[in-house]
């Protein structure tokens, strides 16, 4: 088989880049096997109440610190046909820029009401909608002085397919120093959210962000 594939870059600053990029040149799958790629979610997969909105871990308790904002956008294939029934999965920083997981040993504080964690279903057109708490900075290398722009990480995912990606936000000091913006080049502008006025729900600002899998336009996936 031909070697003139892609060849995939490492992370200029990223610890665990040289561990996980392939050494060797991508070859594209052919088109009858991309086809079983498209992330798809068996009726057995069932949402419970309030996953959708991240900003209160449950829907009679406060709302979490810092700026509660909307995300929506469509879900579709290379072709631009709607993916239906797929599940998200969202996870992010609270305000401060800290995680809530045991791999988080920074000083940052938590927020006893931001679990960081939610998901949510495509509908019949591809569409999904979630709330959250915009997520703060954080220092990813104390040791070179390196933050991480604020990000959402979602994970599309169903039967044997999981791709992840990340939600940038525009006109942050740090996306351009970020190791996997650097990658991706003039492409990054597909993984950066578009803001919208939210002014007749309980939040203060919208990104959408659309999601594509395959072909030249798909967003970034780790």
């Amino acid at each position: 088989m031909s070697n003139s594939g892609r060849q995939l870059e490492i992370g200029p600053t990223d610890n665990t880049s040289d561990q996980r990029t392939p050494r060797n040149r991508l070859r594209l799958i052919p088109e009858i096997a991309r086809e079983s790629f498209a992330p798809y979610v068996p009726q057995r997969g069932l949402s419970r109440q309030n996953e959708w909105d991240m900003t209160r871990i449950a829907a009679d308790l406060p709302r979490a610190q810092g700026i509660a904002i909307e995300v929506s956008g469509k879900l579709q294939n290379e072709r631009g046909t709607p993916i239906s029934n797929a599940m998200l999965e969202i996870w992010s920083a609270n305000h401060f820029g800290r995680y809530r997981h045991i791999e988080d040993h920074s000083n940052i504080p938590l927020d006893e009401h931001f679990l960081g964690t939610g998901r949510v279903f495509t509908d019949s057109e591809g569409n999904y909608t979630f709330w959250t708490i915009s997520p703060g900075a954080y220092l990813a290398r104390p040791d070179i002085g390196r933050w991480r722009p604020k990000h959402i990480h979602i994970s599309v995912s169903g039967g044997g397919s999981r791709l992840i990606t990340q939600l940038y936000f525009p006109d942050e000091p740090n996306n351009a120093s970020d190791p996997m913006a650097i990658l991706m080049g003039d492409d990054f502008e597909r993984n950066i959210g578009k803001p919208y006025e939210t002014p007749k729900i309980d939040v203060d600002s919208g990104l959408n962000f659309d999601i594509v899998v395959g072909g030249r336009n798909a967003v970034y996936f780790e």
